[in-house]
């Protein structure tokens, strides 16, 4: 599925900072950028980083002193993604699991695993079906939390979601992450372009690990699952930010999209709570 992609961004440079921006689509084995363009102005000689945690491009650059900075990023991206069926699949032991996925099981800044772990158990660790415990502890979100926009802050955590009862789509992802944690199943945050979110922005989910396969859930119901394009994943927020400031800086506007490339065909797909397949984003 082709999808175009873009972002326009403004900041206010007070003095001399650093930005760090993750607003690149992920490049990978099943993600294709197709064409992309990164500019900025007035022109700042940039820098693409390595990830350390998770996936994602982050690109650096020093702004030397106070201006306007105009950030546009646009590209067009094939990704990829299929149905695994869940019936029958057994789950993967902690003991049996690759190290790389062991440090999605530990809480996190956000996601407070340990302090969630009687809720998580008394509500969901009765069900057996991993794939069913994922999409029932997602249900349970959607239907308990409130979704208000500027509701939360960049310090809002899952522990206090779940005592204020509403947040926005980085907080239902929190939110989900840690309930898997608190059972033993490995989860992650997953930050991308969304095709149908109303309105326009970059978009918030979490990944479980079941079966071997990163699945992809959506606790906030807002867009379909089939509609992503990856730009970072993460333990959480503080891995996968959209942009990391460093300095005087002050944030002015911004403006996302993402639409259909030319001839291509969509139908919305979300689980309903008879599922028994889910996403994996290759």
């Amino acid at each position: 599925m082709k999808f175009n992609v873009f972002t326009d961004m403004e900041y206010q440079i007070q003095s001399a900072s650093t930005l760090l921006l993750s607003i690149n689509a992920l490049r990978n084995q099943h993600q294709t950028v197709l064409s992309e363009e990164f500019t900025i102005s007035p022109y700042i000689k940039t820098e693409e980083l390595p990830a350390v945690n998770g996936e994602n491009r982050l690109i650096r650059f020093e702004v030397a002193e106070a201006t306007t900075l105009k950030i546009s990023y646009k590209a067009t991206v094939d990704n990829c993604y299929k149905l695994v069926e869940y019936t029958d699949k057994p789950d993967i032991p902690v003991a049996n699991l690759d190290p790389l996925i062991i440090p999605y099981l530990n809480p996190s800044r956000y996601c407070q695993s340990d302090k969630l772990f009687r809720l998580a158990n008394n509500q969901f660790g009765h069900i057996t079906n991993s794939f069913e415990k994922v999409l029932a502890l997602t249900t349970w979100i959607n239907q308990n939390v409130e979704y208000l926009s500027g509701f939360s802050n960049a310090s809002t955590s899952a522990f206090d979601t779940v005592t204020e009862q509403a947040g926005v789509c980085r907080d239902f992802a929190h939110l989900g992450i840690t309930l898997c944690r608190a059972l033993n199943i490995p989860a992650r945050y997953f930050t991308g372009y969304s095709y149908m979110l109303k309105p326009a922005d970059f978009h918030a989910c979490f990944e479980a690990y079941l079966g071997g396969e990163w699945i992809l859930f959506d606790a906030t119901g807002l867009a379909p699952l089939n509609g992503m394009v990856k730009i970072a994943t993460g333990r959480d927020a503080a891995d996968a930010a959209i942009a990391n400031l460093f300095g005087d800086v002050l944030f002015t506007s911004m403006i996302v999209g993402c639409n259909l490339a030319d001839g291509e065909i969509f139908i919305p797909f979300n689980y309903s709570v008879d599922s028994t397949a889910g996403i994996c984003y290759l």
